[in-house]
């Protein structure tokens, strides 16, 4: 699969985000990378930030947190191109919960990790 195919998956898991939830995500942005971190090479997604739950007053003036989807990976354990678009919804969600502060424990409960 090519970059450009990749990156409009990305964007249509981000516009299958239910609209109420999408519009509670804040300074942040969505980026493709071709790979992982060399020390977690296995590594689908990333989010950097500050969590929505943990921002207090003196949040301000920073750059934008990042939810990273890393296209390599991915593909790497995928076999057809509904696999692809199965897990790259699923990393995007993801990435996004933990932007809302939702961890890895509490998304393996609702069946997301």
């Amino acid at each position: 699969m090519e970059r450009e195919e990749f990156d409009h998956l990305v964007e249509q898991a981000l516009a299958d985000v239910p609209a109420e939830l999408a519009a509670l995500v804040e300074n942040c942005v969505i980026v493709v990378e071709d790979d992982a971190p060399a020390e977690e090479p296995g590594l689908l997604g990333f989010y950097d930030g500050v969590p929505l739950t943990e921002r207090d007053t003196g949040y301000g003036g920073v750059l934008p947190d990042r939810i990273v989807v890393f296209m390599n990976p991915t593909l790497a354990i995928c076999e057809t191109r509904e696999d692809v678009v199965e897990e790259v919804a699923i990393t995007v969600v993801h990435e996004i919960a933990h932007h809302f502060g939702i961890d890895d424990d509490r998304l393996h409960e609702l069946g997301w990790a």
